[in-house]
């Protein structure tokens, strides 16, 4: 049985191959998967063009992409899974707790010697599968992990503050993150602001469940509009995914021992210097780089809470198979929010 990938074959270019070997059996503890769809991350575009903003170089002829969703057609000797299971991958060893020293960059499906998911057949080992909520479609569910398990985590297992009723949160655009976190910390009962470019991109975040809504663009100090709706106290609790940019704004519309969860880097000026040691200090602030999305424990947690409350990851656009190089050109200038989708 023949498979066709996308392979990096050279410095920013994709190509479409069918590979050489057939489809291999599963061994011992691992499934044959059927992927159905993977969502694109901006990380992909990092490893395809080999930049040095990446921190792992790509192997010759890589298959990239890191997260995916389908169903398994066979299963290897001593698998706990069964034919038929929808599944959703977790693409990386780190496997238990919270301890982000779990974590290994150079090991991340889609990345450095690890082949990814932009691909239809794939041998997984079991350790690398989530049960998929029911009734959600493979194209949501492929955009749950590297997205929504980031905000999960920073919601949920940070380590400081927890989401929930009377914890005021906030969040930044509507890019696929941002989503996750609006929809995650509202179903969990917390207060969220959001802020984001357009009064269009905020009556979805509305949709998601923000309750506080901040144009940026008509409103330059936004951090006194956060104050402004928080009764002069800030948030407890930041989700950002702009970094640089913002930071110090970011940290001043923080309450005191608030928590802010650095997960992007968006914006020209993401390496610029930034005066933020005052606040930190002395509003008892916390301030965290989040790289890995999650182990999978605190994936099987996400899951098990999104079938929960039923909730349904925002897709802006789906593409088929053949279309990956043109959904890759979408994730560059997407202005719909939600996450970018191909078909396998």
């Amino acid at each position: 049985m023949a498979s066709q990938a996308y392979q990096i074959t050279s410095p920013s270019t994709l190509t479409l191959t069918t590979l050489p070997t057939p489809v291999p059996s599963p061994g011992p503890n691992e499934v044959l998967l059927r992927l159905h769809a993977t969502s694109l991350n901006y990380r992909d575009i990092l490893v395809i063009d080999h930049s040095p903003a990446y921190p792992v170089r790509a192997k010759q002829n890589l298959i990239p992409f890191s997260d995916g969703a389908g169903v398994i057609s066979t299963v290897g000797p001593g698998s706990r899974w069964k034919a038929g299971d929808r599944v959703v991958l977790h693409p990386n060893p780190w496997l238990h707790g919270n301890d982000a020293r779990g974590f290994d960059v150079r090991t991340v499906f889609g990345g450095g010697e690890t082949d990814g998911t932009a691909r239809r057949w794939m041998v997984v080992s079991d350790e690398n599968l989530v049960k998929m909520p029911k009734g959600m479609g493979m194209e949501e569910a492929s955009t749950m992990f590297t997205a929504g398990a980031t905000a999960f985590r920073s919601l949920f297992h940070n380590g400081a503050v927890k989401a929930g009723p009377g914890v005021r949160v906030l969040t930044q655009g509507t890019g696929g993150v941002s989503c996750f976190a609006i929809m995650l910390a509202a179903a969990a009962g917390a207060e969220v602001v959001a802020t984001s470019s357009s009064d269009e991109k905020l009556e979805f975040a509305k949709k998601l469940g923000a309750t506080h809504l901040i144009n940026y663009r008509k409103h330059p100090d936004w951090d006194k509009e956060v104050l402004s709706v928080t009764d002069g106290k800030g948030v407890d609790l930041v989700c950002d995914v702009v970094g640089a940019g913002s930071i110090e704004k970011t940290i001043k519309a923080t309450a005191f021992g608030g928590f802010v969860s650095v997960m992007g880097m968006l914006g020209e000026d993401f390496a610029k210097p930034v005066d933020i040691m005052t606040d930190l200090l002395f509003g008892a602030k916390t301030l965290q780089g989040q790289l890995g999305a999650s182990s999978r424990e605190v994936f099987e947690e996400m899951s098990a809470f999104m079938e929960k409350h039923d909730l349904h990851p925002p897709v802006a656009q789906v593409f088929e198979f053949e279309q990956a190089e043109e959904a890759l050109k979408a994730l560059t200038t997407l202005t719909v929010p939600g996450k970018i989708v191909v078909r396998c």
